[in-house]
């Protein structure tokens, strides 16, 4: 068992519970995969969705449609936007999104695979977000999934933990 999912079903089940969302496009559902194989998962993980396409991204995750064709919905601001549109859509206080690349891409000036990620927690005043990029060199497509997939929940068992640090109540509202 990831011993990353466990924490993170700790983290979730602390007092306030917390729920899960997750919005994926390069990891082609890996990480809901990860975050489902723990045992009780459906206590906290709302679901989720692998959005691959633009059209996708814009119409079920909300994203901004000209920063997605600016960027070929590849940026820390997509990522972000659909972490935030994953909490929308499936009612979640949490939500974490992954974009980019599986392998290099000339046409787009990609030499080494990598992923934007980005976590959006709902707050009373708004959104508190982290975010991040992992780079894989060297690795071919189906492995890029898989590592950047671990390398994101370990981002957001971190994250998440550093939340309920600042938060003893671990109320959204009560984040800064």
């Amino acid at each position: 068992m990831n011993s990353c999912a466990e924490e993170l079903k700790q983290l979730m089940l602390q007092e306030p519970r917390w729920s899960l969302a997750v919005a994926e496009s390069m990891t082609a559902g890996n990480l809901q995969a990860r975050v489902a194989a723990v045992s009780g998962a459906s206590a906290y993980f709302r679901g989720g969705m692998t959005a691959y396409t633009i059209e996708q991204k814009v119409r079920l995750l909300g994203i901004d449609r000209a920063e997605a064709e600016r960027t070929n919905c590849v940026s820390v601001e997509v990522a972000r936007q659909m972490a935030r549109g994953a909490c929308a859509r499936f009612d979640a206080d949490v939500a974490v999104a992954t974009t980019g690349y599986a392998e290099p891409s000339k046409p787009n000036g990609v030499a080494v695979p990598f992923a934007w990620w980005a976590a959006a927690f709902r707050t009373a005043g708004g959104w508190h977000e982290g975010h991040g990029r992992v780079e894989c060199p060297g690795a071919k497509r189906a492995q890029t999934q898989g590592m950047i997939a671990d390398a994101v929940l370990a981002e957001l068992v971190a994250w998440l933990r550093e939340l309920r640090q600042k938060s003893p109540a671990g109320k959204p509202g009560s984040i800064e």
